[in-house]
């Protein structure tokens, strides 16, 4: 069973310098609101995915008052894999000393203000230099946090992202041909464009998407055979957390057929693309592919994303979460890390205890809590437990 045996932090988020040993089992991370706790999964989450879950650019990740000072920042992780021990560090280096500029061009928009330097991101495994893919795998991890309600409520990209993140981890083959169509993509998209004021050489477009096709076929028909295996389980997990009869229906949507080859499925994604050729022209971007499927969620026969009420998404989204979790652990027999962020606070005592009692089969999990009490009567002696307060981390 891969683990997360130490997580180190330096000038990450609000802390300065912060190493916590963790251990298999449960470990929770209890205090008040803006004291760390979910940088705390968001830095593990980096070791695992290669990126932050919740930063919109990533100079967020590096503490403001070391950016000031033109300092990095790191997060360093070693994960336990039989008697293998692996050590990953992701930096933040500015690519450049900070500087001052008066008026309202400075980053924080006053007068006077701090100009941060762009972030570049440096990624090295067992001191080797590396990439986000090539975290990907090495700690499997399933992440639950608030926004996971977007899962049910929010837009299809949401559940792109999802399927993305869980077949990344689980297959290699996977992952490749995701960063083949994102490339094809960007270039196709890039010809479409350019073809509205200058003439394009009809070969480039076909060579892409011939790309397009190839690396597209293998998500299609990697997400329907995905979620042939989740769909059961979330439905079954959903009601053993909701603790009710209504069914979670998931099934795939994607916009080019997922049918029995590879041969088949390319054909029909060839069809689809000739098919959307006069739109493209108009709109300049590729109409039809697995960057535009979807997952339909349905509860007892509803759309979720249309009648769901907030609590009922939140279940869905757990349920989905849960799924991923055995999905991963069956397909790569290894159980992932569960890194869950303060999910209790909107929950009842009894579906707290439902949701504790599951992720309690698993090898690891790392849970926020603002509240002790949600955790202590379901965990109890089971889980190690952690104070977050003022840029520090200490052992209760």
């Amino acid at each position: 069973m891969a683990h997360l045996v130490r997580l180190s932090l330096s000038n990450y988020r609000n802390f300065r310098e912060v190493e916590v040993d963790l251990a298999p089992g449960a470990a929770v991370f209890v205090g008040g609101n803006a004291q760390g706790k979910t940088a705390l999964l968001e830095a593990a989450y980096t070791l695992a995915i290669g990126r932050s879950f919740r930063a919109d650019r990533e100079r967020e990740v590096v503490n403001f008052d070391a950016a000031r000072r033109g300092e990095a920042a790191y997060v360093t992780g070693t994960v336990k894999s039989g008697e293998q021990h692996n050590t990953a560090v992701v930096g933040y280096l500015p690519a450049a000393a900070p500087t001052h500029a008066p008026g309202p061009d400075a980053s924080d928009g006053n007068s006077g203000g701090p100009v941060m330097p762009p972030i570049r991101k440096q990624i090295r495994v067992n001191r080797q230099p590396g990439t986000a893919a090539s975290l990907l795998g090495r700690l499997p991890v399933t992440l639950f946090f608030a926004d996971d309600v977007n899962l049910a409520l929010g837009a299809p990209s949401e559940r792109r992202r999802y399927l993305n993140v869980l077949l990344s981890q689980a297959d290699r083959e996977y992952l490749a041909a995701l960063q083949r169509y994102q490339a094809a993509l960007r270039n196709r998209n890039g010809l479409l464009r350019r073809q509205r004021k200058s003439h394009v050489d009809p070969d480039e477009m076909q060579y892409w998407d011939g790309q397009l096709v190839q690396s597209g076929s293998i998500l299609v028909m990697r997400r329907a055979a995905a979620l042939t295996q989740l769909a059961p389980s979330a439905d079954a997990l959903h009601g053993e957390l909701s603790d009710t009869h209504r069914s979670l229906t998931l099934s795939y949507r994607p916009r080019t057929a997922a049918l029995d080859s590879i041969e088949e499925t390319e054909a029909a994604f060839r069809e689809a693309l000739q098919k959307s050729a006069g739109r493209e022209r108009a709109t300049a971007t590729t109409a039809v592919g697995p960057h535009r499927d979807d997952i339909m969620i349905m509860l007892n026969g509803l759309l979720a994303g249309s009648y769901a009420s907030r609590g009922e998404a939140r279940t869905i989204a757990l349920a989905l979460r849960l799924a991923e979790a055995n999905y991963l652990s069956d397909v790569r027999a290894d159980d992932p890390v569960i890194l869950l962020d303060d999910p209790f606070s909107e929950m009842d005592a009894a579906r707290r205890e439902r949701v504790l009692r599951k992720v309690g089969d698993y090898g690891q999990a790392l849970i926020t809590t603002t509240d002790i009490e949600h955790v202590r009567p379901y965990l109890a002696d089971r889980a190690a437990h952690w104070q977050v307060a003022g840029g520090a981390v200490a052992r209760l």
